[in-house]
């Protein structure tokens, strides 16, 4: 999925056309989720694509993890991987129409 894909389209003032702000849904935990330790070799994309088969979905497990501004797995720490990823994944588009 294209970062901006399923971000609408606004116009200014002045009829220039920009992008709204992604907004991303809270993640709460369920009884489904996997925890992992990540290790110095694991990002949020390569994690979305083993457990999601898309590694365009990244930010479910940064979201869920609360993990901002890198896509670097903080090593060591404790990872939750959201199994059930419909609801989320609808919510997303929801608030981003």
């Amino acid at each position: 999925m294209d970062r901006y894909s399923s971000t609408p389209d606004a116009k200014r003032y002045d009829g220039k056309r920009f992008r709204l702000t992604t907004t991303y849904p809270q993640i709460p935990t369920s009884d489904t989720d996997i925890y992992i330790i990540a290790t110095d070799a694991d990002y949020m994309d390569g994690l979305a694509q083993k457990y999601y088969k898309d590694s365009t979905l990244w930010w479910i497990i940064a979201r869920a993890n609360n993990v901002a501004g890198t896509m670097k797995a903080p090593t060591g720490s404790q990872l939750r991987i959201p199994i059930n990823i419909q609801s989320i994944i609808s919510k997303f588009f929801v608030s981003n129409q």
